[in-house]
């Protein structure tokens, strides 16, 4: 019987520890997060992503019990921090706030982009979306969007310029919809981010500012330094309800609507997937969140995973088709 025992002893334990060592990748994600989690912002601070980045780390400290910095990690109109996280080690330590420029715009954009924004990330929550919004000087003789446009059409030497907060955005993106939208052609001044776009229009170098409603919001309601011409989106913001939209201002079916989104490095264990997304519907769902985004001129988003990958493809198509159609690139 003793001799039986042995025999039973050596052939389990090698099968125990085999066991225990297929079972780490549980254990560790049951234990997940055991210290601060990182969310890299690919744009500078200021911003609307930088502000995005920051609510989304702060509403998903209470889901996952630890500490969420942020990073910001700027250029090649987001590439760079959004390949950093990409390449990232995939135990949901490091996470990206992406937009809608890196996720469905780069990509046809930029010919030697490092990450594949389809097959590299992993979607967890869309976080917000929000208008984008023309903006002039506030001593600008600009007041509408028709007399942006007739500007634009009288000024054949010197065209009128616009500043984004970088190339690749839906803001640049949203300029270039409007010229083709217009029937005008302007030129693009690319800044990075808006803490440089801002006060270049407010000192009159740049005529107008395209940008994520949130990062122009607080000077456009201040009016000393910059003065709202339309917000892109179909409807009108609450935010600032006496700003027209494009469409009503002479553009009608012009619609563009930016928006960021939360993203985990490839192969990230699927329980960590499953607890960032849990972690990310809760936050959203926080009225405070939701009255926050509201002053910022933005809405929670309501999608996560499967269903935000679902999302970026039709944005994709969108996109790619008028970068395609208008022969634009990245310089």
């Amino acid at each position: 019987m003793t001799q039986f025992l042995h025999r039973r002893l050596a052939i389990t334990a090698p099968a125990l520890a085999a066991l225990a060592f297929l079972t780490l990748p549980a254990a560790h994600a049951a234990g997940y997060p055991d210290h601060p989690v990182t969310v890299v912002v690919p744009y500078p601070p200021g911003g609307g992503a930088d502000l995005f980045g920051r609510a989304i780390a702060h509403a998903l400290e209470p889901g996952l019990k630890q500490t969420v910095l942020v990073e910001n990690k700027p250029g090649a109109g987001g590439n760079i921090g959004m390949a950093y996280v990409a390449r990232a080690k995939p135990d949901g330590y490091t996470l990206g706030l992406g937009t809608i420029g890196t996720q469905t715009i780069n990509q046809f954009l930029y010919s030697n982009m490092a990450f594949d924004p389809e097959r590299d990330l992993v979607p967890i929550a869309l976080v917000s979306t929000t208008p984008n919004v023309i903006a002039v000087s506030a001593k600008s003789p600009y007041k509408t969007v028709a007399d942006v446009i007739k500007a634009a059409q009288q000024s054949k030497d010197k065209k009128l310029t616009y500043a984004s907060p970088g190339i690749g955005s839906s803001v640049h993106l949203t300029g270039a919809y409007f010229e083709a939208m217009a029937g005008v052609t302007m030129l693009h001044v690319p800044f990075k981010g808006t803490s440089a776009s801002l006060p270049a229009v407010a000192g009159g170098q740049v005529d107008l500012l395209f940008d994520n409603l949130p990062g122009a919001l607080a000077q456009i309601k201040d009016g000393n330094l910059v003065r709202g011409v339309a917000v892109t989106s179909a409807a009108r913001d609450a935010s600032v309800p006496n700003l027209p939209t494009v469409a009503e201002s002479g553009l009608p079916g012009f619609d563009v609507t930016a928006w960021f989104a939360l993203y985990a490095p490839r192969n990230t264990p699927e329980p960590v997937v499953k607890q960032l997304i849990e972690a990310a519907r809760s936050g959203l769902k926080n009225p405070a969140v939701t009255a926050n985004f509201a002053g910022m001129g933005a809405k929670p988003g309501t999608l996560f995973g499967a269903d935000l990958a679902a999302f970026e493809a039709g944005e994709r198509k969108k996109w790619g088709g008028l970068i395609k159609d208008k022969g634009i690139t990245a310089q």
